[in-house]
């Protein structure tokens, strides 16, 4: 269970990350990097960073570059919050993957011919109901 500290501190760095990273992504044109969640641990020396990267084809050449310039992010993460926290947490950056879990579910739910039998079924309830 995340405590008040850990879910303040984790809005904060989210915040501040997405700022960092729409400045540096505004010169690279045509590609958005959005921070979707942050996880930091209980002794706040850990935050794991979850990216979502638009456009998907070039997701993991861009996290690959924000991983080798994961000190740079630290470094201008920490000159933005010296004011709050005392030491800024080692990043750690990941994919998020979520969205593209959703559209897979929502595709397979559109291709299962249960839930099209189903959905037909309920129509045709619907427009019994109406025509009484």
């Amino acid at each position: 269970m995340e405590g008040k500290r850990q879910a303040k501190i984790a809005r904060l760095l989210q915040k501040e990350l997405s700022e960092i990273f729409r400045r540096q992504t505004a010169a690279l044109g045509n590609t958005l990097v959005s921070v979707s969640a942050v996880r930091v641990s209980p002794d706040l020396s850990i935050a794991k960073v979850y990216l979502s990267i638009f456009p998907p084809a070039k997701a993991q050449g861009i996290l690959e570059n924000i991983k080798r310039q994961s000190k740079t992010c630290r470094y201008e993460l920490a000159q933005a919050v010296k004011s709050t926290l005392r030491k800024c947490p080692d990043l750690s950056f990941y994919l998020d993957d979520s969205l593209d879990y959703v559209e897979n579910i929502d595709r397979l739910l559109a291709s299962d011919p249960v839930s099209q039998r189903a959905e037909a079924q309920a129509e045709e309830t619907t427009e019994a109901q109406a025509e009484e």
